[in-house]
């Protein structure tokens, strides 16, 4: 008898890029006609296809609709998790609170949610799943089974993206301003749920997301905070940028971080 793979097995391998089968999945699907298709297994999401493929449960994942729920539903199979290195990016609105008490709430929330579609849309295209939208924060994550091995990379990609998608650089300046925390090791990736599996969620846990955290908060706006791990991993050449080292709240040791001003 074959013994059932653990769940971190599992989790390793589909966070990983490895999931059982998809050689083959992918030869089958790149034949079927589609206008739009899972970056991952090339499965149809939208064309002639893709009603088809909805039938079998085949569909855009919420957390980044370049991607099919087919690529995670492994995880759904075996709830858990695993430990991987990945990029993690958080980006914070710039004095929320004193913005909100100066309109109503319907239109705090109208600003919040062109924030929240313009760091998606930032996100996504870079290939990066939504872990969190909070408050005034917007929270991706880089994993390399999704991202790539140039997962750091994309990361930096994105806070650049989203300096500029908030109007920095512009000749009108910034239309709301925000501060980005860029941080890459490693972190327990998979599923989380309340009691009794009333709520369920996918995210990222662990000290590495806590730095990312304690990042976006120590950044000025119009600043993206890029960790000495995070810069190191992306391979760029950025040694114009001004250097830093951070004393975290709750962490003994600084953090060196290279400063990426929009």
């Amino acid at each position: 008898m074959v013994a059932k793979p653990t769940a971190e097995a599992v989790w390793q391998k589909i966070l990983n890029g490895k999931v059982p089968g998809l050689k083959q999945f992918r030869q089958v699907y790149r034949l079927l006609p589609g206008d739009k298709r899972c970056k991952n297994c090339y499965v149809p999401l939208s064309g002639l296809t893709a009603p088809v493929m909805r039938l079998f449960g085949r569909r855009t994942y919420e957390k980044n609709p370049h991607f099919c729920n087919w690529c995670m539903w492994l995880g759904q199979v075996y709830p858990g998790g695993a430990e991987i290195e990945l990029s993690i990016l958080f980006a914070d609105v710039r004095g929320s609170t004193e913005l909100g008490e100066t309109m109503s709430a319907a239109e705090f929330s109208h600003v919040m949610n062109q924030f929240y579609g313009a760091a998606t849309k930032v996100l996504i295209r870079t290939d990066a799943f939504i872990d969190k939208l909070v408050g005034d924060e917007v929270i991706g994550l880089y994993i390399p089974g999704y991202a790539g091995r140039r997962h750091a990379r994309k990361a930096l990609v994105a806070a650049q993206r989203l300096g500029r998608a908030m109007g920095y650089g512009s000749p009108e300046g910034p239309w709301l301003p925000i501060g980005i925390g860029v941080h890459t090791g490693v972190a327990y990736v998979g599923t989380v749920q309340g009691t009794e599996g009333a709520v369920t969620d996918f995210t990222a846990l662990g000290d590495n997301v806590n730095v990312t955290a304690r990042l976006v908060n120590e950044a000025k706006p119009g600043e993206a905070l890029i960790s000495d791990a995070t810069y190191n991993a992306a391979g760029l050449n950025l040694d114009h940028l001004e250097r830093r080292q951070l004393s975290l709240k709750g962490r003994t040791e600084p953090v060196g971080v290279r400063v990426w001003t929009f």
